[in-house]
């Protein structure tokens, strides 16, 4: 990205040392999920996240994703999070649900202002589906590492205090007003939405 002397750029993340990752993994198409996961954990180490600071977590699928995602997000304990699964379009209208709704979940949680990588193939077949969890091919498991770790510096730097601007200039004779909400720049949204308490998921050690 180029530079421009007056406008401050905010570059994506390409470090991940120090950063602690959960995964969650869907496990409907096993063999698919399990090319994504390989993929993502070497990602995962080439930007410099250690083993000791990655947990796994599996659901049965897709639509389960972001429930086990809303838990890892309430815990506190994750600087970037990741989903992984593969929906392959059947005879019915079923795939259509899946895809939409597991992505409407987890962009729901990315408004929120956390970084998660979205690995969830949909395809056609299952041979574009293995082409794509593939590390050796396609390599989309490494693909979510890298918009994980990649979205961490934008998230942080979008919540950092509003820059200061001085107050709009009065009309003569006009009723002195407050700065518009623009000028007193955006507050975080702090609304809990969410319906209920969501049990924290079982983890286990990424290898």
């Amino acid at each position: 990205m180029s530079d421009y002397d007056s406008i401050e750029e905010i570059d994506i993340n390409r470090d991940g040392a120090g950063m602690r990752i959960g995964i969650v993994a869907a496990r409907f198409n096993a063999d698919v999920s399990d090319g994504l996961l390989a993929g993502c954990t070497e990602e995962l180490a080439k930007l410099g996240v250690i083993s000791e600071d990655i947990r796994i977590a599996t659901v049965p699928g897709a639509l389960e994703l972001p429930l086990a995602l809303q838990a890892m997000a309430e815990s506190g304990e994750y600087d970037a999070l990741i989903a992984l699964g593969a929906v392959i379009r059947g005879e019915t209208y079923h795939f259509e649900i899946v895809s939409n709704e597991s992505a409407r979940g987890i962009m729901a949680l990315t408004m929120d202002g956390l970084a998660i990588g979205n690995g969830i193939l949909t395809t056609e077949n299952e041979a574009q589906a293995i082409a794509r969890a593939d590390p050796g091919q396609l390599d989309k498991g490494g693909g979510a590492a890298q918009a994980a770790i990649a979205m961490t510096r934008p998230a942080t730097a979008a919540a950092r205090r509003p820059v200061a601007r001085p107050p709009p200039a009065q009309a003569s004779g006009s009723p002195t007003m407050g700065a518009s909400p623009l000028d007193r720049g955006y507050r975080q949204n702090q609304i809990d939405v969410s319906p209920h308490h969501c049990p924290a998921p079982h983890w286990r050690q990424a290898l």
